[in-house]
């Protein structure tokens, strides 16, 4: 707990003093909204300092004082702008750590590991072929072209369960900055030094390379254009006033600094403030769900998405199927076929290997054996030799993938059934995995290891479908199967033996038929639909391949992850509009705040306008550029953690908008400047 109030406070401080180095005219020039406060507050500085000289515009204390509410407001966007770019920073930092220069072994020859020379792994040049043994750390990012290892991932995940890296497949790429906790690899760098994996993950969590999405463009085009409107509308007003006082020969024309004032209060100066925060933020809480964003544009997109296309296996049903069946050969009891298969699994902590135990003791009450006495030695289960087992008393038994329980069979001149091949083709072709036990080389038979769907799934596609979304499963399994899991899971539809082609197909017929695309995908022949895709999350443990052809990556290769990306996606977009929709109805309610009691030096019959009883002109100015400020910094926990989601239609979302960011932002600033006018009034500052 020390620990993270510690992190905030520095947060906090880095934020304060961030605000001020941004008052570079630099940076104020890319926020044309806030640079016309930031002019603003020149100005009135500017005629504070004359009127020392003689040339008076209003009274020095009250030029100060606007002078001075201006150059806070501007500190208040920056703070907002800052306090979520630190957010960023501070994950950086934690990124830092985890990144080291470190010593390589470079192979002359990948056929050879013992022939190397050791480089800092700075110096590796995308090509060179490395030697990692376990306990080393994976000097860059790269391929996996031979070996099979277990690799500790948490530096960059946060995960603590380390993940299979081979060579081939899906499961090749590696990440420089993880650790082997098992065997060795022999990897072949995929990127120069400073364009790592972990390079573009610290440059994209702070923010360095975040460019402003379409989106965010049109808003701003829109907030300057209302900028410039109210610009031309307040200089009209110091010549019409001047010419109305002169013409009614009574009262005073309007000054430069209640002008200025004026004009600040009328621009949209809130959302102007909170926009740059507001997407720095959402992709900060991107990141904090571990998904890295390669562009604030596929955050945005994933708001707008209408179709998603989800794999089966990970995502719908539990990665880890479970044991459903026990299927002997023939010669051979049910029972003594789970008999051995429990045994092979006591050692199994996977989720597979415990559902194994479960069934053979629901089906048969087979419990309570007593290990010390069998003196047992278990068999891991490896990448390499897919199989995992027990041996005891003379007693060998294992359990594995069927062509690796065939190969070793046939090792030792046993026979591999006729029988147990047509069982395991059997389970495949309903969508199951077969695992195939033998006892002493001789095969028992089939374990049926059955996909089960998530708990919790139909009812958050049916959330989606609330929300205009179709789902689409996308499984190599075949009709029949994808059918019936499809009709479980409540999904809108599903793609059955899935190719690249065919997935390509898909994407490419809705996103002409108008809808925004968003899918997942983990191996190299995924990338082309990821290509495709509007948003496209690749899978950390997947390809390079995939990761280049996606626009964000999750670092914790769940696929589930894309309903949340989804979300987040929305929440941003929740957000943007809901504070525009606030700022906006403030610009409205203070134009009719203001405009009268400003004029009453022109045209005191205006009094009978004043309806909120402000005590004067210099009273309701300086009420509201106070307002305007205060409301900056009352609304910058809701820009960083953004509007509470809801699985709403667009048309209800905006009707709630209009309710309570609309109405509550009229009604705001009549409570707020009038009470404001009350304490200035009361404490006798006007």
């Amino acid at each position: 707990m020390e620990k993270k109030s510690f992190n905030k406070k520095n947060i906090f401080m880095d934020s304060l003093k961030q605000s001020f180095v941004k008052l570079s005219p630099r940076v104020q020039v890319k926020n044309p909204v806030m640079l016309v406060v930031y002019i603003g507050a020149i100005l009135t500085t500017a005629l504070y300092f004359l009127s020392f000289a003689g040339i008076k515009d209003e009274n020095s204390s009250y030029i100060l004082a606007i002078s001075l509410i201006l150059l806070f407001t501007v500190l208040f966007a920056n703070f907002a702008e800052a306090i979520a770019e630190g957010r960023g920073r501070a994950q950086a930092d934690t990124l830092r750590k985890a990144r080291k220069d470190v010593k390589a072994k470079k192979l002359k020859s990948e056929d050879n590991v013992e022939e190397y020379t050791e480089v800092l792994s700075a110096d590796l040049k995308k090509g060179d072929i490395v030697y990692v043994k376990t306990g080393e750390q994976i000097p860059m990012d790269g391929e996996v072209i031979d070996g099979a290892a277990s690799v500790d991932e948490s530096a960059i995940t946060g995960e603590s369960a380390p993940v299979i890296r081979e060579s081939g497949g899906d499961r090749s790429a590696v990440t420089g900055g993880t650790t082997l906790v098992s065997d060795w690899l022999v990897i072949k760098v995929t990127a120069e030094a400073g364009e790592s994996f972990l390079d573009k993950m610290i440059s994209m969590v702070e923010g360095a390379s975040r460019k402003k999405t379409p989106n965010e463009i049109a808003l701003q085009i829109l907030l300057v254009t209302l900028t410039i409107i109210f610009l031309v509308v307040t200089a009209t007003l110091l010549p019409f006033s001047g010419f109305a006082s002169t013409q009614a020969g009574t009262g005073s024309s309007i000054s430069i600094t209640n002008v200025i004032a004026l004009l600040v209060c009328l621009a949209p100066t809130t959302i102007g403030a909170l926009l740059s925060s507001i997407g720095i933020a959402g992709m900060s809480r991107l990141n904090q769900a571990n998904v890295l964003a390669m562009s604030g544009r596929a955050i945005e997109a994933a708001g707008d998405v209408d179709v998603l296309l989800l794999d089966k296996t990970g995502t719908i049903t539990l990665g880890n199927r479970q044991a459903s069946e026990f299927l002997p050969v023939s010669g051979v009891t049910e029972q003594e076929l789970a008999d051995a298969a429990q045994l092979s699994s006591l050692a199994d902590e996977t989720a597979e290997g415990r559902s194994i135990v479960v069934l053979a003791k629901e089906k048969f009450e087979i419990r309570g054996r007593e290990l010390s006495k069998l003196n047992a030695t278990f068999v891991p289960f490896t990448a390499k030799t897919r199989m995992s087992g027990i041996d005891y008393q003379g007693i060998q038994i294992r359990k594995g993938a069927a062509d690796a329980i065939k190969a070793a069979v046939s090792e030792k001149d046993g026979q591999y059934p006729d029988e147990c091949e047509q069982i395991v083709r059997r389970v495949a072709g309903v969508g199951g995995t077969p695992l195939v036990v033998e006892k002493n080389n001789r095969v028992l038979g089939v374990v049926y290891l059955k996909d089960i769907v998530k708990n919790g799934v139909k009812e958050r596609f049916e959330d989606l479908r609330k929300m205009g979304i179709k789902t689409i499963m996308i499984t190599g399994d075949n009709p029949m199967t994808a059918a019936a899991i499809a009709a479980e899971a409540g999904v809108d539809d599903f793609l059955a033996e899935a190719t690249p082609e065919t997935k390509l197909t898909l994407i490419r017929d809705y996103q002409t038929k108008g809808h925004l695309v968003a899918m997942t995908g983990d191996g190299t022949n995924d990338a082309p639909a990821l290509a495709q895709a509007d948003v496209a999350v690749a899978m950390n443990t997947g390809t390079q391949a995939a990761k280049e052809a996606g626009n964000m990556v999750d670092l914790d290769s769940s696929p589930t992850k894309l309903i949340d990306i989804v979300r987040i996606g929305k929440q941003l977009l929740m957000t943007r509009g809901s504070l525009t929709t606030f700022s906006v109805a403030n610009d409205v309610a203070k134009y009719f705040a203001i405009i009268p009691v400003l004029f009453f030096g022109t045209y005191p019959q205006l009094t009978d306008l004043n309806f909120m009883g402000l005590t004067s002109s210099t009273s309701a100015i300086l009420s509201a550029i106070i307002y305007n400020a205060l409301i900056i910094i009352a609304l910058i926990p809701l820009a960083l953690r953004g509007v509470k989601y809801r699985e709403v239609p667009a048309g209800e979302l905006l009707k709630r908008n209009m309710l309570i960011y609309g109405l509550g932002g009229i009604a705001a600033p009549f409570i707020a400047i009038k009470l404001i006018d009350m304490l200035l009034t009361v404490c006798g500052i006007v």
